[in-house]
């Protein structure tokens, strides 16, 4: 079983200025440590949902690393993960119906005060989908709690993520498979065909994941749009993301309490306050 959105990876050029900038914009930041390969390091930004942001560094050259393809393209949004109770069943519920993992892989950090955190993952064959991440050691040395789960700027939580992708059909079939939506034919993700909203110039489909939605968003067949004088072909931004990047995590939205402070919101929506994240935050009711 799927719980919820785990994290989503932040890719940056260097982590301290990161952990500045994010700190500026209204978010508590916590030292993460060094990965057990040696390859990168982190910084955390936790929410009282549980969910949380990693800041990821490369600390050298790793060609064979999952994520080094990324670094060509420069900061950002690059990959998220879902968290499940058991990740060798997960892997072996999206191959009943015909998904392949890799896994279980063993993971982990040795964090700044010495304490060594162990998580296990599964990785996907296509960009399109998330990788899983269980923990291994009690989840609360990887995913601390406390004050440090309490920002400034109100945030508590994720509440989607983007994902572009070529043929939202094929992807819609991959994320049924991930998140076992066949064996629950009632929901209405399970049954819902993709959406095409021609003002957008996109076809899109929702999936929620515990609290959370994960809104994947295919071009439509016209990728372009026109500038002001209706003279120029302009490729629009997710085709654009496409045809550079290729699929995968495109926005991030978080969410916030009706009575939370807002003041920061709109430095977030400047890719260079953010280290080329999309984040928009969405206002819920309180409780």
């Amino acid at each position: 079983m799927i719980k919820m959105i785990d994290h989503v990876v932040i890719l940056v050029r260097d982590l301290e200025p990161a952990m500045r900038a994010y700190t500026d914009l209204g978010f508590t930041v916590q030292v993460g440590g060094t990965h057990a390969d040696g390859i990168t390091h982190n910084a955390l930004i936790v929410f009282a949902d549980g969910s949380y942001l990693e800041l990821l560094h490369f600390l050298r050259a790793a060609p064979q690393h999952r994520w080094w393809r990324h670094v060509a393209y420069g900061e950002g949004l690059i990959d998220y993960a879902l968290l499940p109770t058991d990740t060798a069943a997960a892997i072996a519920t999206a191959q009943r119906h015909g998904l392949a993992l890799t896994g279980p892989i063993a993971g982990g950090r040795l964090r700044p005060d010495g304490q060594q955190v162990a998580w296990e993952m599964a990785l996907p064959l296509t960009p399109d989908l998330p990788f899983l991440c269980g923990d291994v050691t009690p989840r609360h040395l990887r995913v601390a709690e406390g004050d440090v789960r309490l920002h400034p700027n109100g945030v508590q939580g994720i509440a989607g993520v983007t994902i572009a992708v070529p043929e939202i059909g094929v992807s819609v079939q991959r994320y049924r498979a991930l998140l076992d939506l066949p064996h629950h034919p009632a929901s209405p993700t399970a049954q819902m065909p993709p959406l095409r909203v021609p003002e957008l110039g996109a076809k899109i489909a929702l999936l929620p994941i515990g609290a959370a939605v994960v809104m994947l968003v295919q071009p439509s067949e016209v990728p372009y749009t026109q500038d002001a004088d209706a003279s120029t072909p302009i490729l629009r931004p997710v085709s654009t993301f496409l045809a550079t990047r290729g699929a995968g995590l495109y926005g991030l939205a978080l969410w916030q309490s009706a009575s939370s402070n807002s003041r920061y919101h709109h430095r977030m929506h400047d890719l260079g306050n953010t280290h080329g994240v999309r984040i928009e935050v969405v206002t819920m009711p309180d409780q």
